[in-house]
């Protein structure tokens, strides 16, 4: 409650209205319709429960209603909830720490952003996620990570056992190593050998 109505009054001497305060997210989406806003901010964790019912509102409002900028607010970096509040690779949403509250300045211009559709994130919480981020592509023997430059640059299994000077069947097998470590099963759709090289390059 303290967090809410202090946010209020900063909201006021910033100059920005105040559409509702809410002590929870029930119905989130009718109450931002009702009041016609331009930006919501969620607590992580809200009653009843107090665990992540602050990011599945968001996630919901994010649906029903994506022109409404989003910004959550955490006590702790989460870096789970800011990748699924970010997965639709989409703007107009943010989410920052707690802290960050303190600095009137700081604060609005993260509202701002979000409100034109841009994407704000926390120092602490981009450094959780890019730590976090896995690279498959590190887990690859030398062996095989030869095999995978040659397989970017086009080559058969024949060429690239040649240029190797293995065989045949060592090369399928290093393949095959690739392709488990890269996690790429087989579809009937995608050409994990093409996805693979992708991996390889956006590295």
């Amino acid at each position: 409650m303290l967090l809410r109505e202090g946010l209020v009054r900063l909201f006021d001497e910033a100059g920005y209205v105040t559409a509702g305060a809410f002590g929870d997210a029930e119905d989130i989406v009718a109450r931002v319709r009702e009041a016609a806003a331009d930006v919501a901010i969620l607590d992580v964790r809200l009653p009843p429960g107090f665990r992540d019912e602050g990011i599945r509102a968001a996630l919901r409002l994010r649906s029903a209603m994506p022109d409404v900028g989003i910004l959550v607010l955490s006590q702790y970096v989460e870096g789970v909830y800011a990748r699924e509040l970010l997965a639709e690779g989409q703007g107009g949403v943010g989410y920052l720490l707690k802290d960050r509250v303190t600095s009137l300045d700081e604060f609005t211009d993260a509202v701002q952003r979000v409100h034109e559709g841009g994407t704000v994130l926390d120092p602490l919480v981009v450094r959780q996620l890019i730590a976090a981020r896995p690279d498959p592509v590190a887990a690859l023997t030398p062996r095989e990570r030869d095999v995978l430059e040659l397989m970017a640059e086009g080559r058969s299994n024949g060429t690239i056992a040649q240029r190797l000077f293995i065989g045949v069947g060592a090369v399928e097998k290093n393949v095959s190593a690739i392709f488990q470590k890269l996690g790429l099963e087989e579809s009937g759709s995608d050409h994990r050998r093409v996805l693979a090289v992708l991996a390889f390059l956006q590295r």
